[in-house]
């Protein structure tokens, strides 16, 4: 299989093949790990790019790492990285026709299963999701490796770093994107190719060369919600006080003594305050002491909003008490097919188009996610017997559609 691999190479990316897999060039990384710790963006670019920089990414980040908004964000986050994922021979051709499908759709595979030494698929997809959710911008660096069985390596971006020349030709020969390294010079930024970074965008617009991310959305709903929290907390914890006494005729040095006698013998004691005096002192609230100086129904309001913004039901952020049995399953089908569904198919786009055709060259291949089309197991089954039952598929095809090798393919790797 490696053999045919070599040779499939050389046929179809036009790479000189190494003497031997020890002296294949390993693909080295150009982007920086983490350089936004080091020193803020660089808003400037460099000579003769219209670079545009992502704006605050700080904030955006500090808020993700909020309870409500880091529920939203997991919900989405952990269902895409979890998910059954295949290779298969794309659409309009035949697999029958495309030359050692078989040995290369393993190698693709292998390699998206541990795509550099450090991250596996998980590891790395989920940075770029949890960039994608929170500002609209993950991004991910392609390098060929010139190995003929390990093609690529792949590593996630801070996307809040990278700029987009806004005068980008189309050209593959010109840097599309720059990332800022916070260093001073010319290696403060460092140019990148269309086919050496994978640059994904929630929500493109044609006004911005950037995307709109869900808690771009939310901000400043999940900012007054924070306030708003805060404030029920203080007033609960009792740190504000919320009554006062008031003597109507008491002169200063009574004022006095009662302030010192109330600190001295009652405040903390626990001890009955007894009071003589020719009038009755008042007592003062300045709230009502009950759950709406809590404003619990205008938190409520805030995290429904916060759920629109991220396209779930206000259930899955603990909203709960207008959810009976016969609403859940279909507001969790909801979920599933507003908030997880388009960003898993964005996602499966970008890999088939930036990794496999435009930095391999493999046009005929696809990455795709198998439980897209259909949640419930049972009724997908249901529907996939019925139409073998029908003549419409064949059992290659239904094998196919569950991540399965054909029939005849299993049978030799038994």
């Amino acid at each position: 299989m490696q053999a045919k691999v070599r040779d499939v190479w050389r046929r179809v990316v036009g790479v000189e093949a190494a003497a031997g897999d020890g002296d294949a060039t390993k693909g080295e990384r150009k982007t920086a790990m983490l350089p936004s710790i080091l020193s803020p963006y660089n808003p400037a670019g460099r000579m003769g790019q219209s670079a545009l920089p992502k704006p605050t990414p700080a904030n955006l980040r500090r808020l993700a790492e909020t309870p409500v908004v880091r529920r939203a964000i997991n919900v989405v986050k952990d269902r895409i990285a979890s998910m059954d994922w295949q290779i298969r021979v794309r659409r309009g051709y035949r697999e029958a026709e495309v030359e050692d499908a078989a040995a290369r759709m393993a190698v693709l595979r292998r390699c998206l299963e541990e795509p550099n030494a450090a991250d596996s698929f998980r590891v790395l997809w989920e940075q770029v999701l949890e960039d994608l959710l929170v500002g609209g911008f993950g991004a991910v660096e392609m390098e060929a490796t010139g190995d003929l069985l390990r093609p690529f390596h792949l590593w996630a971006v801070d996307g809040a770093t990278i700029q987009i020349d806004g005068r980008w030709d189309g050209s593959a020969d010109k840097p599309r994107y720059a990332q800022a390294t916070g260093r001073l010079g010319a290696a403060g930024l460092v140019p990148l190719r269309d086919d050496e970074l994978m640059y994904v965008r929630l929500n493109p617009r044609t006004h911005s060369s950037f995307g709109l991310g869900r808690l771009e959305v939310a901000f400043e709903t999940v900012n007054q919600f924070l306030s708003a929290s805060r404030y029920a907390g203080r007033l609960a914890s009792n740190s504000v006080v919320q009554y006062a006494l008031w003597l109507n005729e008491a002169t200063p040095e009574q004022h006095d003594r009662l302030i010192r006698w109330w600190q001295d013998e009652i405040e903390g004691t626990g001890r009955v305050p007894l009071l003589s005096c020719e009038q009755k002192p008042e007592v003062l609230r300045f709230a009502g002491g009950t759950d709406a100086d809590l404003r619990l129904a205008w938190q409520e309001a805030l995290i429904r909003m916060i759920a629109n913004a991220f396209d779930l039901p206000p259930m899955l952020l603990g909203l709960q008490q207008d959810v009976n049995r016969s609403t859940a399953a279909e507001m969790a089908d909801e979920a599933f097919q507003s908030a997880v569904v388009p960003v898993a198919k964005l996602l499966q786009e970008h890999i088939t188009r930036d990794l496999f055709a435009k930095k391999l060259g493999w046009r005929e291949f696809e990455f795709c996610f198998n439980e897209l089309e259909s949640r419930d197991e049972l009724e997908e089954v249901q529907i996939q017997a019925e139409l073998l039952r029908a003549g419409v598929l064949t059992v290659d095809e239904v094998r196919a559609m569950r991540g399965l090798l054909p029939l005849a393919a299993a049978e030799v790797a038994r």
